[in-house]
């Protein structure tokens, strides 16, 4: 069964159409960003793509004079060397600051603005943007620009930003879209815009004993005709970790092997993987689904 409203359908064909292909959909978080490639750039991109990735993740910031930029704000320390905010930054200065590869050292690959990622991605590639409401309302018209984009861009928000979801509500453009869910309240609130293109879910469990973790949310959100995303990767900051599906994530599908962590994940109905090693799922994927 095709995800989305049947009113949507064209819309949603090629997402639907990847499904079909693929069961169990690859998403690239910032893309494949590992030695000298930096993540949230086009290289990263098709760094993923290459590797089999279905979706390429973005971040979104917009700087001090409104450009849409490809990149994650907070990471500018570990990014460019400085704690300057991209976000307090004009375009310009952001433009001139070096990027760091994984060694710490200056890369002569810089950061990108929004559009150039638009502007790679024209063959179907499908893209998750993320945080464009750190964008100041921007992402939309920009993605106006590019009418490839409407089939292949997959936007997502959590409920508390309501600005998101009234923009998409009014929007006459119907852009897919995926709430960021982590319990059903939050999960009825983002269902109860009746003119958004929801396509799936993104669900966040820190413990396995958060409710959107249980097979019955799963089932729920299917019933809904909705996918369900999860986002293998275990957040750490200050000597902490915050998991965002459980232990399902791609530190123990590694240290214990892909069937402890990504084949569970399956085995639960979940339907896209985000992951920092799209090639790793990929194998795993052809030897349990032969696709």
């Amino acid at each position: 069964m095709p995800f989305g409203q049947s009113r949507y359908e064209e819309i949603n064909s090629l997402l639907n159409a990847k499904f079909a292909e693929k069961k169990t959909l690859i998403c690239a978080h910032r893309g494949s960003w590992h030695g000298n490639v930096i993540q949230n750039t086009t290289l990263a991109y098709r760094a993923a793509l290459m590797q089999g990735a279905d979706i390429v993740e973005t971040d979104t910031t917009a700087t001090r004079d409104g450009e849409v930029f490809s990149l994650h704000d907070g990471v500018e320390w570990r990014l460019f060397g400085t704690p300057r905010s991209g976000l307090k930054l004009t375009a310009g200065q952001l433009e001139s600051l070096h990027t760091l590869n994984a060694l710490g050292e200056p890369s002569a690959h810089p950061v990108q603005r929004l559009s150039e990622v638009f502007g790679f991605l024209t063959h179907g590639e499908l893209i998750n943007i993320d945080r464009s409401w750190r964008a100041k309302g921007l992402v939309v018209p920009l993605l106006d620009k590019y009418p490839h984009m409407l089939r292949q861009a997959i936007l997502k928000a959590p409920p508390d930003a309501a600005e998101v979801y009234e923009q998409l509500e009014n929007h006459p453009v119907k852009y897919m879209f995926m709430p960021i869910c982590r319990s059903y309240k939050e999960l009825e609130q983002a269902l109860s815009y009746r003119n958004i293109n929801i396509v799936g879910v993104e669900l966040i469990a820190a413990t396995d004993g958060d409710e959107l973790y249980q097979d019955e949310a799963i089932r729920f959100v299917h019933d809904k005709g909705l996918f369900c995303w999860v986002n293998a990767l275990t957040l750490s900051g200050h000597y902490t970790e915050t998991a965002l599906f459980g232990d399902l994530d791609d530190d123990n599908s590694i240290a214990k092997g892909p069937a402890q962590g990504w084949g569970r994940l399956m085995d639960k109905g979940i339907d896209v993987i985000q992951t920092d090693w799209p090639a790793l799922v990929r194998v795993y994927r052809l030897e349990r689904l032969g696709v």
